[in-house]
């Protein structure tokens, strides 16, 4: 029982954050999305119920989001041009990641204020292809940076001749690193599948792939909101 209030304590900790909340809602929206594509053809009515509650959770966080401009504005100006990096590859990636980003989030909204019809926007398609695309720079950029940090610190791990003096903390950061790196690459191949068919897998996984993939990335970054909490405790 006690366990049990733990648990529940600590989830009701992370959705009251927005990060945390994001990655329950992504769950829940890739996993109904999962069951879509399960049920496509054995059972439609059913697959078209859960599409429905997976399209509008989906389009939840997409309204979430169009807030996110200012904390990523803040973020950028603190970061500046990387000078806490610990490599001018760190720095450049950074730097790059950041102005994509700043890029992103505009084009993001004038996605969504054209699907829910706010404003006209003529080519409403093309500024959809020209989102995914930089969705994809995005995650890309982020993927380099997780696996060059990744690569900067298990050079250092190596070059560590006493194990001993390694404390638990310090590996168990550098195993959780190892675990964004596999949820970043399914975002990836996400993203990726968005793009425009001829481009890549662009517009070729199925629904049942596509929420395949989402839902085990989402399952990684609540499994990592976990580990960090107790890491931090």
């Amino acid at each position: 029982m006690g366990s049990t209030t733990k648990f529940v304590n600590e989830f009701c900790d992370i959705i009251d954050s927005y990060g945390g909340r994001d990655k329950v809602m992504k769950a829940l929206c890739y996993s109904a999305k999962l069951v879509a594509g399960y049920h496509a053809k054995r059972n439609p009515d059913l697959a078209k119920r859960y599409a429905t509650a997976s399209s509008r959770i989906s389009g939840a966080r997409a309204t979430l989001r169009l807030i996110d401009d200012i904390p990523m504005i803040q973020y950028a100006l603190e970061y500046g041009l990387g000078e806490n990096e610990p490599d001018r590859v760190m720095q450049v990636l950074g730097v790059t990641a950041n102005i994509v980003d700043l890029l992103y989030y505009p084009i993001e909204k004038v996605c969504w204020l054209a699907e829910h019809k706010i404003v006209d926007v003529k080519n409403a398609d093309n500024w959809d292809n020209v989102n995914s695309i930089f969705w994809v720079l995005s995650v890309y950029l982020n993927l380099m940076r997780t696996m060059r940090n990744f690569s900067l610190n298990q050079d250092k791990l190596n070059r560590t001749k006493n194990v001993n003096e390694l404390d638990v903390k310090t590996l168990t950061k550098h195993r959780l690193e190892m675990v964004s790196i596999v949820r970043i690459s399914l975002d990836f191949v996400h993203a990726v599948s968005t793009l425009p068919k001829g481009y890549l897998w662009g517009g070729k996984l199925s629904t049942l792939q596509v929420g395949a993939i989402g839902t085990l990335s989402a399952g990684l970054g609540i499994y990592q909101i976990f580990a960090k909490r107790r890491l931090n405790k």
